[in-house]
């Protein structure tokens, strides 16, 4: 009797913890998360990989400057956008030095060293980083930024030479 009564009680707290798993992580799901991966590698010449955290609250800010100012949205054009979130754990694909990688968002954004948020990754169609910037950027800098990536400027001058002669700091 005490054996059923412990099977009882055993499958009853397995059926509540199915209930209370979220959608998004219930092992239904999981199958389906693995192949619905993240893509993150370029179509265009040139990408933007913002990696976020939860409780950025300049994330959130960078997030609102994307979606309300029009020469950052302008910018933005001619340059793909991703984002992924460090406390993330779903599987992306991605190609940062030439070579494709599947990992979750958390150990992308640990590889890439992107320890502090927003943090702005800036790369090319082959994966090669030609920027990395630590915090947020006000948008008119920030337009100023993809400016320099996008016109290739990076190759010939420093971020700041460029920013200074460009008026934009």
């Amino acid at each position: 009797m005490s054996f059923l009564l412990t099977l009882l009680l055993a499958l009853f707290i397995v059926s509540c913890e199915t209930q209370n798993t979220p959608a998004s992580e219930s092992p239904k799901n999981s199958a389906q998360t693995k192949t619905e991966r993240k893509v993150i590698i370029p179509q265009k010449d040139y990408a933007l990989l913002i990696v976020e955290s939860k409780s950025c609250i300049y994330c959130k800010q960078l997030d609102k400057d994307i979606k309300t100012e029009t020469a950052l949205q302008e910018a933005l054009k001619d340059i793909d956008l991703y984002k992924i979130l460090y406390e993330s754990y779903k599987p992306v694909k991605a190609n940062f030095g030439g070579k494709v990688v599947e990992m979750s968002e958390n150990e992308l954004a640990k590889t890439l060293n992107a320890l502090s948020f927003p943090n702005l990754i800036f790369y090319d169609k082959e994966g090669n980083i030609i920027l990395q910037i630590p915090g947020y950027v006000y948008p008119t800098q920030l337009v100023c930024i993809i400016d320099f990536v996008k016109t290739e400027a990076y190759k010939n001058e420093d971020l700041n030479t460029y920013i200074k002669k460009r008026n934009c700091a």
